[in-house]
């Protein structure tokens, strides 16, 4: 089997709900990361191309259609290149990059963009038919987050509490108080503007323009999400989610926009182009959880992959767990015996600092493992991160 390798990786600032990238449709967005990769590689032959996989949670809108083939042809793509979009929800980007790895190792591709995207902040209400002739009945719904079209037997024999809610539970029942989430918080806070200020995220960031009718562009360059805070501050926030709960704004991830694209090449298309990749993809997993405590959901799936691979997670030198919140952040590494400030977990902060485009997020994991990889010349990163309606995914790179 050939082997898979991340060669390369760009990603848009992760903008603020409303901010500087909500009037940038997702698949313009998406279009614009795409464009980037290819611009970063002139000599590779693009038309070569395969397939480009993105993740996309919503699909609802503007994403609809199949956005991953809408991005490659409005980044000025082959017709002839193929495109389709996937869908677990949380886990979008990261099964991108699963999906575009495990295509090279079978031997049915060469090169594979992979990556996500997702506009939170563009994301429809809609509304279903009605069931009878003349029915005054109409139900709208809200697509930013959350469930919609709810079937009633799931719901009586799974709930449907919301992802706070699931963050709720997991700190219940598995004891994470609210003292300890906030100090994760702020440490994700600390740790994204130290790599702000230092450059590192930049290396990863493709600037986007945003037209305005009666003015220059505004050049979005930077993640908008990252807040100055202190202990003091997140401690005087009220719960979120439920009425004497510990989950609050200040220590869960946030609803944004963004799109990373991300370049999976064989051996062969590695030495036919002289590319110098990254890292490889040595695999990828997926387990289930209960619904109710979602944010557990990294727990199997790491397990699952490492045994499959016969590496321990000792051996693991960087760890990005995406941080939904800090509750099931937490309560993950205690499961997994990794401390809770581990300096090799989410080195440059997490989904709590940085936000969480749904679709994009499993793709920025990716890269920033690899890049993280290259920058410390360590031999292992895991991506990993908790999905919606109970499931975990887990990929696992190696230096190049």
């Amino acid at each position: 089997m050939s082997q898979a390798f991340l060669v390369d990786g760009v990603r848009t600032p992760i903008g603020r709900y409303g901010g500087g990238l909500a009037a940038v449709r997702p698949d313009d967005l998406a279009a614009i990361s795409l464009r980037a990769l290819a611009d970063r590689h002139p000599s590779l032959d693009w038309d070569a191309v395969d397939d480009v996989i993105l993740g996309c949670a919503n699909q609802a809108g503007e994403d609809n259609r199949d956005v991953a083939r809408m991005a490659l042809l409005l980044a000025g793509f082959s017709e002839r290149i193929s495109g389709t979009t996937v869908n677990r929800l949380c886990g979008s980007g990261a099964d991108a990059v699963s999906m575009a790895a495990r295509s090279i190792r079978c031997g049915e591709a060469d090169l594979v963009v992979a990556g996500g995207v997702e506009s939170m902040s563009r994301a429809p209400f809609v509304m279903g038919k009605a069931e009878t002739a003349f029915s005054r009945k109409a139900e709208i719904f809200d697509t930013t987050i959350g469930w919609r079209f709810v079937n009633p037997e799931l719901q009586a024999r799974f709930g449907i509490d919301s992802m706070g809610e699931t963050a709720e539970n997991v700190a219940t029942d598995f004891a994470v108080a609210r003292a300890d989430q906030d100090a994760f918080a702020l440490r994700s806070q600390e740790r994204v503007a130290q790599a702000q200020d230092s450059g590192r995220l930049a290396r990863e960031i493709v600037p986007v323009e945003v037209p305005q009718r009666r003015a220059e562009p505004v050049v979005i360059d930077r993640d908008e999400h990252p807040r100055k805070t202190t202990a003091e501050t997140l401690a005087r926030l009220k719960p979120a989610f439920r009425s004497g709960g510990t989950v609050t704004a200040g220590n869960s991830s946030g609803i944004n926009d963004g799109a990373a694209a991300l370049l999976i090449a064989s051996e062969r298309a590695v030495a036919r182009y002289g590319l110098q990749p990254l890292a490889r993809v040595l695999g990828a997993a997926t387990a289930g959880v209960p619904p109710r405590i979602m944010g557990m959901g990294p727990v199997p799936a790491t397990r699952k992959l490492l045994d499959r691979l016969d590496i321990s997670l000792s051996e693991v030198d960087v760890v990005e767990l995406n941080e939904a919140f800090a509750a099931q952040a937490l309560a993950v590494l205690r499961e997994l015996g990794l401390p809770d400030d581990a300096d090799h977990v989410n080195p440059n902060g997490g989904g709590i600092a940085l936000g969480h485009p749904l679709g994009m997020t499993g793709a920025r994991l990716s890269l920033t493992a690899a890049v993280e990889l290259a920058e410390k010349g360590a031999r292992y990163a895991l991506a990993t991160m908790c999905i919606g309606v109970g499931q975990g995914i887990a990929v696992l790179l190696e230096r190049a």
